[in-house]
């Protein structure tokens, strides 16, 4: 088995639904839930937030908060992550929001990914991962299985 299966195999026994909110991964959880066959009945929908402005305007992540903390924060982390949990029929929402590369800067370098989980009717968790300078394609990748480990740890609250 793999960590998209385990996912998609533990939501299926729980009856429960996945909503995504992404902005660093472009989709790319998405894409790995629904590459999976059968995985409709248990993936609800997926925004895809790569701007500020997306992120207001289909999460409802506040400007203050995008204003005071920045895109790459906790704080917008998890207001995607509770912008999409309302906004959709799931039970649980992860998002992510960092910078992939190349780029970065002093306060917020290369491979700091935020990410969120949102659970209905508990308090939303969030995590700041610096997964370093491994390169764009690496920091995607990387975000992608920790927010699938975000979600299969989810399923057992």
């Amino acid at each position: 088995m793999n960590a998209t299966s385990d996912v998609l195999d533990r939501y299926r026994t729980l009856g429960l639904h996945i909503a995504t909110a992404e902005s660093c991964t472009g989709g790319l959880v998405m894409a790995a839930l629904t590459d999976v066959p059968g995985s409709s009945d248990v993936v609800d929908r997926g925004f895809v937030t790569y701007t500020n402005a997306a992120k207001v305007q289909m999460l409802g992540v506040a400007q203050t908060t995008l204003d005071t903390y920045g895109a790459v924060s906790e704080q917008v982390a998890q207001e995607m992550a509770e912008g999409a949990l309302a906004r959709s029929d799931a039970d649980v929402a992860v998002a992510i929001t960092g910078i992939a590369g190349p780029g970065g800067s002093e306060f917020k370098p290369e491979g700091r990914v935020c990410f969120g989980i949102a659970i209905k009717d508990h308090a939303t968790a969030t995590e700041t991962i610096e997964f370093g300078p491994l390169g764009r394609a690496n920091v995607r990748a990387q975000s992608v299985q920790k927010s699938l480990d975000l979600l299969l740890n989810a399923a057992d609250i």
